[in-house]
């Protein structure tokens, strides 16, 4: 079993930055790659972006290409995943979730298998 836990969501302005972390327990030995999705009101979860279990590929949406970035750490039994999202802007709203999944670089959340809870992220015009 995976257990995620993000955090550093919070409101702020247009143009503002904020930092995402999200904290992946296992004990299972698996190499999981991981990526952040995004679910704003009333449209489907996206993703937002993704790193390969060593960290050498990673992968973004264009909406975010060049103003986000994602980076990991790896240690024993524990993920340190970050994402740094700059230039915010208000379409950057929404709950953003931390995944875990094997497939590296997928762009569709049925290939996650591990989910945390979503962090609340508000940009303001």
């Amino acid at each position: 079993q995976v257990q995620l836990v993000e955090s550093g969501g919070g409101l702020v302005q247009a143009g503002d930055s904020l930092r995402l972390s999200c904290v992946a327990s296992q004990r299972n030995g698996l190499r999981y790659s991981m990526a952040w999705f995004r679910q704003a009101p009333a449209k489907e979860r996206e993703f937002v972006a993704g790193i390969s279990w060593s960290g050498g590929a990673t992968y973004y949406a264009d909406s975010v290409k060049g103003r986000f970035t994602i980076s990991r750490n790896n240690t024993l039994n524990t993920v340190y995943v970050q994402m740094q999202m700059n230039t915010l802007k208000p379409e950057d709203t929404a709950v953003y979730y931390c995944a875990a999944g094997m497939y590296s670089g997928s762009r569709v959340p049925e290939r996650y298998t591990y989910w945390g809870q979503g962090t609340q992220v508000t940009v303001s015009s």
